[in-house]
């Protein structure tokens, strides 16, 4: 609108800078000689404005100023400079020194009108649109906005008598009823509003900003059958409205009709007004306060992703949901898409590396975490994990470094430290560095002595190492009787076995086959056990079972070629 203004008057700029003779006040009749250095700055600035030179065209048009001060041309140029420079108040101080200057220069009063609304001083603008509507009654766009003024001043039946007069100049518009309407609902006058936008809707009745007027009108004045019906209505007129299907949703919840909520649901997830984070609240709302998540639920999480592809948002809920069905491989999935679109939320990169710790995908616990570390250097945590997915993958030297470095970033949290020092015992037992290995597993006992994991892997340690091995059964002992399970058990045989009791180891063995049939480490000691025992046939038996459950022991396909013992090789 303000554009269109500039364009015009900028285009006359230079008539109205030099005047004609007929309107000239008698000492500007006539341009002497001494004018020319005047008039040549004047249209230096005018070509340095066209061309977009907004502080070279100032400094032109104030050297104007130095030589004549009652040029309103010359004010008025300034004026649209300093907007240009979003100098608000410099440009209201050049306008009205032009709109004084030459009172009635329509455009200047214009200007003055519409700076004033944007400056919040509505009564200085309503008496400027007055002048504009007096001038030309039938101007819709200065009716408009002295109708504007009036609603901003309070004179609420004036500013609908103005929107009676545009409707005269351009006809009836659903735009203006409901403009009309708000104003009636101000004076109290609803019925009035009510009966303007009916009568509307009659010429447009599938209008949904005259419905929706209505929509919020009933529900804010508690008349909810009304309201509910024009809702409807809306969701018919305005299929698009992702808005009204919430709404709409969100009365057959209250209604109890379920089936007719989520079908509300799935339109309004397909719509444009309706952004990512209102998604996001359904869902999250959903699976914190139910306690089964209906099918269609997993819908809406599958159009949050359709509709949001590139949105970490959208893949992390769904992998909430997943995890929550129990699909763990799916949840995992979802999780690493997030972070291909956002690598600073910590929570996901954590919920990645724990999943990839619990399922054992160790590569992929290096890598990520390692990744993960540029972005989160301080959190020791992420130190543990790249640490153990390095021990994990034989990349011992690499363990050993982020463990040191890991360490020393933990803050009132014995168990974490001790964590770390059991991982750098066990990067050392797999280098063959075994005091090292015993002083960090010592070290981590001490800082967490009730450890169950720490002593049984320290003991298992010492075990393979074969070094120390009374002190492997105390460390067993004490955890071996009570909550104690499989791996702690064939941990206590595997000691007594390199002690060269494999009777007594059997018997231990045993215990834990039974509770754990599928354990590659469990079924390959059963097999030592019974290879030194006297039992070759059962050794070679269980032994082609552990190769065959996934054993890492480089010696095993020897031991089964050669149908005999040789010591584990991890």
């Amino acid at each position: 609108m303000r554009l269109i203004t500039y364009i015009a008057v900028a285009s006359c700029l230079t008539l109205v800078a030099c005047k004609s003779t007929k309107n000239a006040k008698k000492d500007d009749q006539v341009f002497s000689a001494a004018d020319y250095p005047y008039i040549e700055k004047f249209h230096e600035g005018v070509r340095l404005k066209a061309r977009g030179q907004v502080t070279e065209a100032i400094t032109k048009f104030e050297e104007c100023l130095l030589i004549k001060q009652n040029d309103d041309a010359v004010y008025y140029a300034l004026s649209e400079l300093y907007l240009m420079k979003e100098d608000q108040t410099k440009s209201a101080e050049y306008i009205q020194k032009a709109a004084q200057l030459d009172p009635k220069n329509i455009w200047y009063t214009q200007e003055m009108a519409y700076m004033y609304f944007e400056r919040g001083n509505y009564a200085e603008s309503l008496k400027n649109f007055e002048k504009l509507v007096k001038s030309e009654p039938r101007n819709v766009e200065w009716l408009y906005g002295y109708a504007e003024c009036l609603m901003k001043e309070g004179k609420t039946a004036e500013a609908i008598k103005a929107l009676d007069r545009t409707e005269e100049q351009i006809g009836k518009h659903p735009d203006l009823t409901i403009q009309k309407f708000n104003l009636y609902v101000q004076i109290k006058q609803a019925e009035k509003g009510i009966q303007e936008i009916e009568a509307m809707r009659k010429q447009f009745p599938e209008d949904p900003n005259l419905i929706a007027t209505l929509v919020d009108y009933y529900f804010q004045t508690g008349q909810e059958k009304k309201a509910v019906e024009m809702l409807e209505k809306l969701t018919l007129a305005s299929p698009e409205n992702g808005r009204a299907h919430l709404a709409m949703a969100d009365i057959y919840r209250q209604q109890k009709k379920q089936k007719e909520a989520y079908a509300e649901l799935k339109k309004a997830f397909v719509c444009e007004d309706v952004d990512i984070d209102t998604k996001m609240k359904i869902l999250i709302n959903i699976h914190e306060t139910s306690f089964k998540i209906d099918p269609e639920v997993y819908e809406l999480v599958d159009l949050a992703v359709q509709q949001h592809p590139e949105e970490a948002k959208a893949h992390s809920i769904r992998g909430d949901y997943m995890l929550r069905a129990e699909k763990e491989d799916e949840a995992l999935i979802s999780y690493k898409e997030a972070l291909k679109y956002d690598k600073k939320q910590y929570p996901i990169w954590n919920q990645v590396l724990i999943m990839e710790y619990q399922n054992g995908k160790f590569e992929d616990l290096y890598q990520e975490s390692k990744e993960c570390l540029e972005y989160f250097p301080s959190i020791a945590t992420v130190y543990l994990l790249n640490g153990v997915g390095a021990v994990q993958t034989k990349r011992y030297d690499d363990a050993i470094a982020v463990l040191e470095a890991g360490k020393d970033l933990v803050v009132n949290d014995k168990e974490m430290e001790a964590e770390m020092f059991g991982q750098l015992g066990e990067a050392y037992f797999y280098q063959a560095k075994t005091d090292l290995g015993k002083e960090n597993y010592e070290k981590a006992l001490a800082l967490d002595p009730a450890s169950s994991l720490l002593r049984n892997n320290y003991a298992y340690r010492l075990a393979i190492a074969k070094i120390d091995l009374d002190h492997a059964l105390e460390l067993i002992n004490a955890i071996v009787g009570s909550g104690e399970t499989a791996h702690f058990v064939d941990t206590k045989g595997f000691i007594l076995f390199q002690q060269g009791k494999y009777a007594d180891a059997m018997t231990l063995f045993e215990k834990a086959y039974k509770s754990q049939p599928s354990d590659k480490i469990v079924v390959e000691h059963m097999g030592d056990a019974y290879f030194k025992t006297g039992n070759k046939d059962k050794a070679l038996e269980f032994w082609k079972k552990a190769k065959e459950l996934g054993s890492t022991n480089k010696n095993l396909d020897k031991k089964i070629e050669k149908k005999e013992y040789y010591d584990p090789n991890y």
